[in-house]
């Protein structure tokens, strides 16, 4: 058995009595689309008044002679009939029994079907829920390495393939070999000299058919508005996920996530139910049309003597349902090749190992108290150190500012401090303890990020605030809002703080979605606070809102200040000033504009600029 195909059977087992049920029903439907054939003989017999006369009730012999023992029965019922109630009585009859296991076959074809596709559906959700869980869990470093697109043809492609794989190879060892099976043994027990010729037939005529056969699709109704609520979510997700992560709001995505993909597993069955539908009445319709003609085939055959008939027809029907399951099992085995290389795509990044994981015995602690330390780090994304013994201390409390020219390192130490990545040397010390040796979301707990990009997601306001602080109310909510010089605009949205900002906050100027990233930061209420170059991107006017909104957040709490504006950080308690990964000089800004070196020239750059 293929590995990819034994890692799929554990999702199966949550719906082993689904699997069972359909086993059951694909033989009940193997059997009665055999017998639907087998009924055809008698009928024609009738047809053309070729039936046996039997005028005693045959008696049960034993297995070894049932074909014979049906056969009399039958002839027997046939007989009785036409001798009660004339011959067109026996007709009906005849066609009643075909009509009937036509219904049959069907009813259990439309059963069988049904199980499936709560199998296949609840594997498919199962399967995302937890790769999603696995994608959102999975470090920020992993994506570095990684496209986005990837990863979301992963989940939204290759699940898809494995679902339809594992149908295939369902069918493909059960539901077609038993219809096979049970056709093969109606027929040796009518002719087994045409059988041994349709051994022969049956490779011949399916590599035609296949052929030239066309492959027929069912065309179900695309659900795009749910499909694309789940798209949007990953696709959130992933952009967003530094802010997902350092405000511990991962069970929040995924409790959004898993709402949408349940909604589109209902969607989803209520579907296929109907596509279910489709095939089996289609057919049975067909049947009925079969019996009217059959009925209009008797009068012409018995009364009105215009039509000849065939002794093999029948049989010819029987060995043509060979066929069928023969070219779905050729054409099932190269699907199922490709299904099992999107289930190897799709294991792969499920067995992907987390390399940034919480110790067994990780420090857990949800205050603030002395202060954070850096030492000698050194850190490299690929090759390259882009920090070289790196240090420095903030007392809690401080602001400590980081400024200097892009690629530096600056927004590397917000990554290392909030665990977005491990350090490769050196240590970082929060009150004392090193960042690896802490739970990662109580350490995330204590700290709030506002980055350069306003990251926000499709969701009102109010929703957008409280990732932040899951149970806040509105008034705390109103409150931050103040805070961060938003709730001037917000308070004259249409629907305040329940509109929603639309798509990234497209909605939103860029000030706006910069204050009401401070506003969710504000509303976190968390002793540390990071700010990677908040106001890097905004105009003038905006930026004076935000930097007084910045200057409220960082009252009492301790600082770490990303600057490329060093108009912003004047007031810091140190600035640092970096260059290529290393310090080259640190201070007041008084006293380093006194010092007259880099961090001066830079001042005067942006003067002049």
């Amino acid at each position: 058995m293929d590995d990819n195909l034994k890692k799929i059977i554990p999702f199966v087992k949550k719906y082993k009595r689904n699997a069972i049920l359909n086993i059951v029903f694909n033989i009940f439907y193997a059997l009665f689309s055999t017998l639907l054939m087998v009924t055809l003989i008698p009928t024609l017999n009738v047809l053309f008044d070729k039936t046996k006369q039997v005028f005693v009730e045959p008696q049960y012999e034993g297995f070894g002679k049932i074909g014979k023992y049906l056969n009399n029965y039958f002839n027997y019922q046939i007989t009785t009939i036409s001798n009660e109630s004339g011959i067109q009585t026996a007709l009906l009859f005849v066609v009643g029994i075909v009509i009937t296991t036509a219904l049959l076959k069907n009813f259990f074809n439309y059963l069988a079907s049904n199980q499936s596709t709560v199998l296949r559906n609840g594997v498919l959700t199962d399967l995302r829920e937890k790769l999603y869980s696995k994608i959102i869990h999975l470090p920020i470093s992993y994506y570095s390495d990684q496209r986005k697109g990837d990863v979301m043809t992963k989940m939204l492609g290759d699940i898809g393939e494995v679902q339809n794989s594992f149908f295939q190879i369902f069918e493909l060892i059960i539901r077609e070999p038993i219809t096979i099976v049970f056709s093969l043994l109606s027929m040796l027990i009518i002719s087994v000299k045409l059988t041994l010729f349709v051994f022969i037939f049956i490779p011949v005529s399916g590599f035609i058919i296949s052929r030239i056969g066309k492959s027929l699709k069912s065309k179900s109704v695309q659900a795009q508005h749910e499909q694309g609520v789940f798209i949007s979510t990953l696709d959130e997700t992933l952009t967003g996920l530094k802010v997902v992560k350092s405000y511990n709001a991962e069970n929040i995505f995924i409790s959004k996530f898993n709402a949408s993909i349940y909604k589109l597993l209902k969607l989803n069955t209520s579907i296929a139910n109907k596509n279910n539908l489709a095939s089996p009445m289609s057919e049975f319709l067909g049947i009925m049309s079969i019996a009217s003609l059959l009925l209009y085939g008797g009068y012409l055959v018995l009364l009105d003597k215009s039509l000849d008939a065939t002794a093999f027809i029948g049989y010819i029907a029987l060995a043509y349902t060979i066929l069928t399951p023969a070219k779905a099992i050729s054409k099932a085995s190269y699907q199922v090749k490709s299904g099992l290389a999107a289930a190897e795509r799709v294991f792969t990044l499920l067995e992907q190992e987390n390399t940034v994981t919480n110790k067994p015995d990780a420090f857990v602690k949800h205050t603030f108290d002395k202060g954070i330390t850096v030492k000698n780090i050194n850190f490299a994304y690929q090759e390259e150190n882009v920090l070289k013994n790196f240090s420095f201390e903030v007392e809690k409390g401080k602001t400590v500012a980081l400024v200097g020219q892009s690629g530096s390192g600056k927004s590397t130490i917000a990554n290392l401090l909030t665990r977005f990545y491990d350090i490769n040397d050196g240590s970082i010390l929060v009150d004392g303890v090193e960042v690896r040796d802490w739970d990662m979301h109580a350490l995330r707990g204590l700290i709030g990020l506002v980055t350069q990009d306003s990251i926000l997601f499709n969701e009102s306001i109010k929703n957008n605030l409280l990732i932040g602080k899951p149970n806040a109310t509105d008034e705390e909510i109103i409150e931050a809002l103040k805070v961060a010089n938003a709730y001037e605009f917000v308070s004259t949205l249409p629907n305040g703080i329940n509109t929603n900002i639309g798509d990234a906050g497209g909605k939103l100027s860029g000030g706006q979605k910069q204050r009401l990233s401070i506003a969710r930061a504000v509303l976190k209420n968390p002793p540390i606070m990071i700010l990677d170059e908040a106001t890097s991107a905004l105009d003038t006017e905006s930026e004076k809102l935000v930097q007084d909104a910045l200057e409220k957040m960082m009252q009492n709490r301790t600082s770490i200040v990303i600057a490329h504006r060093l108009s912003t950080i004047q007031k810091a308690d140190n600035i640092i000033v970096m260059q290529k990964g290393e310090i080259v000089e640190q201070g007041k800004h008084a006293e380093l504009i006194a010092k007259n070196g880099t961090y001066a020239r830079l001042v005067a750059l942006q003067s002049l600029e």
